[in-house]
């Protein structure tokens, strides 16, 4: 089936949103264990919280890949660079400083200190830059991410071209190379970067280490390409059908895999395929029709609250932590962590759907697209009939 409506727009692609709450609740397990099981973090335990152990880093090399594929998929021919900017901006900016602001009073609520060398990088993003965790992990210490994807927007435009320049059959190669260019990254880390004292038994790697695999944004734009090339594939009927279940039983076997092999290799590589597989897998589902319990109502609005949740997880984690007084001292077992989690994801879900109502949604509809002069007599395009003044959202509010 073509890729584009009658109108020639491209056609939707809902079970992509769906995937994304998926991944966000990875992301939320993984860092709910970690702060209610806080000896799990530094130990070599294979318990529980083990299992999580990988479950952050796959979920945001999923939307590192995603987001390649969405505004690449969503492109729209002749859109001017400054344009895209806004746009992306006001999709990403708002949630940051509101979030950042909170984890700032929270700070102060509890006595802890943050340095203008912490505060200023971070509001800026441009921390995951910079080589240092008491930098990399400040304020809102999943922020880091929206660093990396700054750097993504920023390049896009220019990316864009040379993506669009690759004829159709040179794309799986040049899929293939950038996959192989993201196996490369913890092999130059090993070799060529400084391997001082390990932070960990679970992470014998050094910060620097760290820093190149997982928050320097040009290693991490290696995902965000492949997921370029991904969808000039899907586009141009290259991809294979690749059933949904065969495509995420392969990520769950790549995930047990990133547990176990050693090094580097488990943060990025070895999931970076198969979460590939996975959204080409569900474009095409979407595309050629064929049923998908990821689009249904529920899993679509929890996908497109996914990113509010992403950004206020943490903090109500860490609150949730803080007021029962759990610490690395008094630490919960793994099977009472997993209890706590399943309410706190609720909580958070609340508040990430006050922050999607409140600051995103309003915010990508108001300033996303600049508003063009109406002639007199004729209807504001933008003004929804019985709901006021109101700017058509941009059609890829739904990602970040």
């Amino acid at each position: 089936m073509s890729p584009d409506d009658p109108a020639g727009r491209r056609r939707a692609l809902p079970s992509l949103t769906g995937m994304r709450f998926l991944a966000a609740a990875m992301v939320f397990f993984s860092h709910a264990f970690f702060r209610f099981v806080p000896t799990s973090w530094g130990s070599a335990d294979k318990g529980v919280s083990f299992l999580w152990s990988k479950a952050g880093s796959t979920g945001v090399s999923f939307f590192f890949i995603l987001s390649g594929f969405v505004l690449t998929w969503s492109a729209r021919p002749g859109e001017r660079a400054r344009s895209f900017w806004r746009a992306r901006a006001c999709k990403i900016y708002p949630n940051h400083l509101v979030t950042a602001a909170a984890a700032i009073l929270l700070a102060l609520s509890l006595d802890e200190t943050m340095t203008t060398r912490q505060v200023l990088p971070n509001l800026a993003l441009v921390h995951t830059w910079l080589p240092r965790l008491d930098i990399l992990n400040s304020v809102n210490t999943v922020s880091w991410s929206l660093g990396c994807e700054a750097f993504f927007y920023l390049s896009f435009p220019f990316l864009l071209r040379l993506v669009l320049r690759v004829p159709g059959r040179w794309l799986w190669w040049w899929g293939a190379g950038v996959a192989a260019a993201v196996w490369c990254v913890p092999l130059v880390s090993h070799v060529f970067l400084d391997s001082g004292t390990p932070l960990s038994a679970r992470l014998p790697y050094s910060v620097t280490q760290l820093w190149f695999v997982y928050f320097f944004p040009v290693t991490r734009a290696l995902e965000f390409v492949l997921g370029m090339f991904l969808a000039q594939l899907v586009a141009q009927g290259r991809w294979p059908r690749i059933g949904l279940l065969p495509a995420g039983a392969l990520v769950v076997g790549a995930y047990f895999g990133a547990l176990y092999i050693p090094g580097q290799y488990g943060t990025v590589a070895v999931t970076v395929l198969p979460l590939a597989l996975l959204i080409g897998a569900g474009a095409r589902a979407d595309l050629d029709r064929r049923p998908s319990a990821l689009r249904g109502r529920t899993m679509l609005w929890l996908g497109e609250v996914s990113f509010a949740l992403y950004m206020v997880h943490e903090l109500f984690i860490d609150r949730v932590a803080y007021e029962l007084d759990i610490t690395t001292a008094d630490s919960l077992t793994p099977w009472q962590a997993a209890g706590l989690a399943l309410p706190t994801l609720g909580g958070a879900l609340v508040l990430a759907w006050l922050l999607n109502s409140l600051v995103e949604r309003p915010v990508m509809r108001r300033w996303s697209r600049a508003r063009k002069p109406v002639p007199a007599g004729r209807p504001d395009p933008g003004v929804v009939s019985g709901e006021g003044a109101a700017v058509a959202e941009d059609p890829r509010r739904s990602v970040h």
